[in-house]
């Protein structure tokens, strides 16, 4: 699976808090902790999408 660019990583923002997101280890979701949300991330595109977003497991 190909990784999102690390220089976009760093200038994406959770769309409903505006806080920072962090990539899971596998490389598949973007985590929004403040949110307790997790953003897909398809062929290295992330999915910045609410409707796309799934509750994030704690």
């Amino acid at each position: 699976m190909t990784q999102p660019d690390r220089k976009l990583l760093e200038l994406l923002v959770c769309p409903v808090t505006r806080s920072p997101l962090v990539l899971d280890e596998e490389g598949n979701w973007l985590v929004s902790k403040k949110a307790k949300l997790k953003f897909p991330v398809r062929d290295g595109i992330p999915i910045m999408l609410l409707d796309e977003a799934e509750p994030l497991d704690e």
